[in-house]
């Protein structure tokens, strides 16, 4: 190995180890944001969550009597804790229903599991109330 050659490894060699000493710059970030964004997000977060205004899709595994209902309901959220459920009354039935899918397609795939516990399940969507 000729001296020129080995001074470049020695060179590459001292660079690749002093690299590892060089530090990063700490600091740190605010932030200012107006106090009304907070609070619409939250409003925002409550209406997305409000079933009576929502476009979305739903699957009814009961319609009945209250005793049953409540009764049905606990069972399932014993068995699906994926999907939030909701006993609804509509005269003259108690009603639970089940999940809020945006697609029919997702609707779809959460009836294929549900109807094996509850084969009377459909899916629906909720007439909005005026």
């Amino acid at each position: 190995m000729n001296t020129k050659s080995l001074k470049i490894l020695c060179l590459s060699l001292g660079l690749t180890l002093s690299s590892s000493i060089i530090f990063a710059q700490q600091g740190t970030v605010t932030i200012n944001q107006n106090p009304e964004i907070s609070t619409l997000l939250e409003l925002k977060k409550q209406i997305n969550t409000e079933d009576e205004d929502s476009n979305r899709y739903k699957i009814q595994i009961y319609s009945g009597s209250r005793t049953r209902a409540e009764s049905i309901e606990n069972s399932f959220d014993s068995s699906f804790n994926s999907w939030s459920s909701k006993l609804v009354y509509e005269t003259p039935n108690y009603k639970i229903w089940v999940g809020s899918f945006r697609t029919r397609l997702e609707a779809d795939k959460a009836l294929m599991k549900i109807k094996k516990k509850f084969p009377s399940a459909f899916i629906f969507k909720p007439k909005k109330k005026d």
